[in-house]
């Protein structure tokens, strides 16, 4: 890999992991849009790590009050006037993870080939894929398609709910929301922000809660591309450790300006951006 296309990978996934335009719907395209060979599993994993400690540094204080809630549970720190809450958001967040975790190994077992393949015309695991020019079709598609439901839900939501409101039905419904974001072109954090403006929760507490419950998204998603690490062997760790430096800064440059940005304006601009990059990309593909 050139440092050039460590940069543009940084940039790209450090960006719109956390924006709601989807990142694996960029990074899927920049093999189409470029000359880049794929970077391997070594720099989806550094990209990872780098946007999950973003996240750990951004949120400091609430990761905080996940791990006591979490520690409290098993009985560490349960005397804390604050424990009984704190353990109800961890556990709230765990369920919310369960859909994605359950969809995610799934799709890897290949347990979703078959309806995959009926429903939008492509296998989403299949090593092919990357060739297949209709696979574009379904990133255009989706982007589009969640972009209008981000904007609806944003301009129809009430900003009534915080993180700290958390209910085991929201946290249920946002995960499950966020188990569709294993379809490229979705956005992770796209479609947990539409059900969280749905549900009530305000812009900025529901990119926060976007944020906080991609923790264990985002560590999982790590963890499922170790197996593919030690298949493809070692040799590029300084890469690898780059990249994932780079990813960091981009991720968290973006998490400050997206939560200073919806304190005074709405998500429009990227619907508006989402529905314009759907039309070029079935225009061009």
């Amino acid at each position: 890999m050139t440092f050039v296309q460590q940069l543009i990978i940084a940039i790209v996934q450090g960006i719109t992991e956390f924006l709601p335009i989807s990142s694996s719907g960029h990074l899927i395209l920049i093999p189409y849009l470029t000359e880049f060979a794929d970077q391997g599993p070594l720099i989806d994993v550094a990209v990872h790590v780098g946007s999950l400690l973003a996240i750990i540094v951004y949120f400091f204080k609430d990761v905080l009050v996940l791990a006591r809630g979490g520690f409290a549970s098993v009985g560490i720190g349960a005397k804390n006037p604050n424990a009984p809450a704190e353990r109800r958001l961890f556990w709230w967040i765990v369920l919310g993870t369960i859909p994605a975790v359950i969809f995610g190994l799934s799709i890897k077992m290949g347990l979703f080939n078959g309806l995959a393949t009926s429903v939008f015309g492509v296998t989403i695991v299949d090593d092919d894929l990357m060739a297949s020019i209709r696979f574009t079709d379904l990133i255009a598609v989706n982007l589009i398609f969640y972009g209008i439901l981000l904007g609806i839900a944003d301009y129809f939501g009430r900003d009534e709910k915080s993180f700290e409101d958390m209910t085991w039905r929201d946290g249920l419904i946002v995960g499950l929301a966020q188990a569709l974001a294993i379809i490229p072109g979705t956005s992770r954090s796209g479609v947990t922000m539409t059900a969280a403006r749905a549900l009530g929760y305000s812009r900025v507490e529901s990119a926060r809660f976007s944020f906080l419950l991609s923790i264990p998204a985002v560590a999982g998603a790590g963890v499922l591309i170790v197996p593919e690490i030690f298949e493809a062997g070692g040799g590029l760790a300084m890469e690898a450790l780059v990249t994932g430096v780079m990813t960091f800064l981009a991720a968290l440059a973006t998490m400050m300006f997206l939560m200073n940005f919806l304190k005074r304006a709405s998500m429009l601009v990227f619907v508006i951006y989402r529905v314009a990059l759907g039309a070029l990309l079935l225009a061009l593909f």
